[in-house]
Order: C-alpha cells, then sequence, then structure tokens
C-alpha cells in the first residue's frame, strides 16, 4: 500500500509510503481517499495526523504518469483527483499535517487540506506547476488563496518558487515551525489534546467555520447558529457545563 492508517490514543495517522519521495500518483490518490473516508466512519478516530515521514512529506504528483496522459484523460481524472484532496480536507474531526521535508505540488495541496500545519525547520512548501506549463489541480489555486490571500497565493503560482519554513510561518502557510525531529511528535500531540475534546462540538466547529467561509456573513451566522443550539441535545454539551458549574472551568471529561 502507498499509505496506510494507523491508531494510537484516538489518533488516526494517515502516513504515505511511496519512497523515496511520495510521489502523490494515481493509486496513492485513491488511497487517500479511501483512508479519509475510513478516518470519517470510524469512532476510535477521534483526529487525524497526515505524515509523509522523516525526511519528506510529498513531492508532488507522478509527473513521468501524468506526461503520458492527454486533454481527455485528464479531463476524466481532473474530477477523481480533486475528490481524493477534498475527502481529507472534509475529515469532520481535526486534522494536522506533520510537514518534514519537501511539500510540493500536490504535496503542499495536501497539507491545505488539514486544519493546522506543524512543518519542520528545513521544510519546502510551493506549487511549482506553473514551471511545468500547467496550474496546481488538486485545490491549490482555491485553498492556498483562501488561508494566505490572493496576492500571497499568485506570488507562489506565478512564480513556482518553493518557500522555506520560516517564510511559510510568516506568510501563514504553516502554523508551527519545529525542529524536524519533533513535528510527527508535536502534531500527535496536538491531535491526541484534541481526540479527548467534546467531539460533535468539534466537529460542529470545523463544519461552521469551513462551510462560513464559502457564502456570505448572514449565511454563515446562519450555519453557525443551527449548529449551536443543535449541540444543547448532546451528553457532551450536558456534562461540560455540568463540570463547570460544579467543579469551575477546563475540567470537564469527555471520554
Amino acid at each position: 500500500m502507498t499509505a496506510h492508517l494507523e491508531v494510537a490514543e484516538g489518533v488516526g495517522t494517515i502516513r504515505l509510503d511511496r519512497p523515496p519521495m511520495n510521489a502523490l500518483d494515481i493509486a496513492t490518490q485513491d488511497r487517500l481517499k479511501e483512508l479519509a473516508e475510513e478516518a470519517t466512519r470510524r469512532d476510535d478516530v477521534r483526529a487525524v495526523v497526515i505524515h509523509g515521514g522523516e525526511k519528506v512529506f510529498a513531492a508532488g504528483a507522478d509527473i513521468k504518469e501524468m506526461q503520458v496522459m492527454d486533454h481527455a484523460g485528464m479531463i476524466a481524472r481532473a474530477g477523481a483527483l480533486q475528490d481524493s484532496f477534498t475527502a481529507v480536507a472534509r475529515i469532520p474531526k481535526p486534522v494536522v499535517a506533520a510537514v518534514n521535508g519537501y511539500a510540493l505540488g500536490g504535496g503542499c495541496e495536501l497539507a491545505l487540506c488539514a486544519d493546522f500545519r506543524i512543518a519542520a525547520d528545513n521544510a519546502k512548501l510551493g506549487q511549482p506547476e506553473i514551471l511545468l506549463g500547467v496550474i496546481p489541480g488538486a485545490g491549490g489555486t482555491q485553498r492556498l488563496a483562501r488561508l494566505v490571500g490572493p496576492s500571497k497565493a499568485k506570488d507562489l503560482i506565478f512564480t513556482g518558487r518553493q518557500v522555506k519554513a520560516d517564510e511559510a510561518l510568516a506568510i501563514g502557510l504553516v502554523d508551527r515551525v519545529v525542529p524536524a525531529a519533533e513535528v510527527y511528535e508535536q502534531a500527535h500531540a496536538w491531535a491526541a489534546r484534541l481526540a479527548q475534546g467534546p467531539a460533535i462540538a468539534l466537529r460542529a466547529a470545523k463544519e461552521s467555520i469551513d462551510a462560513g467561509l464559502e457564502t456570505d456573513l448572514d449565511t454563515g451566522l446562519t450555519i453557525e447558529r443551527s449548529w449551536f443550539a443543535g449541540l444543547f441535545a448532546t451528553e457532551d454539551r450536558e456534562r461540560g457545563m455540568r463540570s463547570f458549574v460544579e467543579e469551575g472551568p477546563g475540567k470537564a471529561k469527555f471520554l
């Protein structure tokens, strides 16, 4: 398998395993979709880490595979390509990308599907598709612009340049930079902490934010209001408020 799912302490790690550079060929794209859907279904997975290993996150799509595809072939494939990444983005649980080494092209687009990105101090990220005469096709033109703003996204996509970890942090492409040896450990710790939280409320928060970003403010507020009221029917809401009243803030146990 080119990727697999490991579960421990409520955290599911989707681990890419296609040496040497974790190139995201069609088989790996399809496997990512399967694993994202599995992580979504499984009750024992309460948060997710996406990791490519200690040396590289993912260096992009398999260019040799794409080189032989014509226009008709890519029309047939492009939807499935986007669907595989969208499946990761729509996991209704907290997702963190643990980025070591290169996250380029499809690798960067995969990291963009996470809620939070922890990068190694030697990481390099970018969307170099323009250097191949194409543009990002797995969500890069959309998710990158929403994350860092259109001007910065255009800079990266128009030039195809790679950014080092410090610049990625400065522009908001990653959220934390740590020593390379600590990337997975810190990503797992972030996910494990959230795995102890109220699962339905976390889902509500994620879906409210993500859906709200795609619409106008009034519609976003309607989405928030619906989720907010709905959470008053959950056991976690009852447990959390009872704990606050009886024990003080931050002491509720949701497992």
